[in-house]
């Protein structure tokens, strides 16, 4: 069930039980008064989004975090960010190497702009590659970012998505400052899906199309709870856990997946060592079906959207250029970007 503490401006007893595990509370709290200390009035609030927003967590997740300040981190504040989140990861809790949060301006919190913008006084190279999204070139406004596992921030786009704000405003845990609705404009569910669509779209050409190998069991199980998450938002314009997705999924696809589907979600639950052993040659088999028969049906999702448009039917929403197009068409310009969270994590 996702969890919110939206209600009311988040405090100390707030984080005391913003998860389930103390250790982990521990860490947001000295994470956050850290913070507070660097940035001083620039910070304005500190949430939760992901896995620990929705419900569908375990010891072994990262920790998604969202932390919104009046404007962008100024240069000279920079060095002590950086070296806060160098203290941060050393910490001898595990939950200190797994936190992923991005700084986000209000101004571009408050609602995505498909549009490529710098920070001011930071224009990017015409060759910038975003390091936390298989190197794409830039569409959206960059925020300062920290990877799973990683201790030094970096500019990415990593955050700067529907699917993170929807998740931070509907759903969001408030660590601290006022509750994320204020902060961000109500995602439609036509900007959620195509979002989503476009996501979908490239995943699958880096799997089916460009031959990523499959040589492990997490990512043959990831790439499968992704797709059951994709059509489910594609279906419903909302964004849920992995289990009530691949559920939903494994009743509307029909029993050919239902297995399939059932073993991938298991997947997160066994050791590290079987997660990280290549899969059965007639398992990769059947996630390749799979994730053939999920572009068929996005493409299918995308033709009935694209009628429902033409004929003005309330919600139908327009994709628009940057939507990606039918599943499976044309590669957009740089590579597919997926970023499963690293080498065999859960969240």
């Amino acid at each position: 069930m996702p969890h919110s503490h939206c209600a009311a401006p988040a405090g100390a007893s707030a984080i005391a039980s913003a998860t389930p595990f103390p250790e982990l509370n521990d860490v947001l709290a000295r994470l956050v008064e850290d913070v507070r200390d660097v940035l001083g009035e620039t910070f304005v609030g500190a949430y939760l989004h992901g896995s620990f927003a929705l419900g569908d967590f375990d010891e072994a997740s990262g920790v998604d975090a969202l932390i919104a300040v009046a404007e962008d981190v100024a240069p000279e504040t920079l060095p002590a960010l950086q070296a806060l989140h160098a203290r941060i990861f050393a910490l001898p809790s595990p939950w200190a190497q797994r936190l992923e949060l991005s700084y986000a301006p209000l101004a571009i919190l408050r609602h995505k702009d498909g549009q490529p913008r710098d920070p001011p006084g930071e224009p990017r190279a015409d060759d910038w590659a975003d390091p936390a999204t298989s190197g794409l070139p830039p569409a959206v406004y960059p925020f300062w970012f920290l990877g799973n596992a990683t201790q030094a921030l970096v500019r990415s786009e990593h955050d700067n998505s529907q699917v993170v704000r929807w998740v931070t405003r509907e759903a969001g845990v408030a660590l601290a400052g006022p509750p994320a609705a204020e902060l961000i404009d109500p995602v439609t569910p036509e900007a959620l899906k195509a979002e989503v669509r476009e996501t979908l779209a490239k995943v699958l050409r880096l799997v089916l199309d460009d031959g990523l190998a499959l040589d492990q069991q997490w990512l043959a199980a990831f790439f499968v709870t992704f797709a059951c998450r994709a059509l489910h938002s594609l279906e419903s314009g909302r964004v849920t856990s992995k289990p009530a997705a691949s559920a939903w999924a494994a009743h509307t696809l029909g029993e050919r997946w239902s297995g399939l589907i059932e073993r991938a979600l298991q997947s997160r639950l066994e050791p590290q060592a079987v997660r990280e052993a290549p899969p059965h040659p007639a398992e990769v088999e059947a996630t390749l079906a799979f994730l053939r028969a999920v572009r068929q049906r996005a493409v299918i999702e995308r033709q009935l959207a694209l009628k429902r448009a033409a004929h003005g039917v309330p919600g139908a929403g327009r994709a628009g250029p940057r939507a990606g197009g039918a599943i499976g068409g044309k590669p957009s310009r740089g590579p597919a970007p997926i970023r499963p969270g690293g080498r065999g994590r859960r969240g």
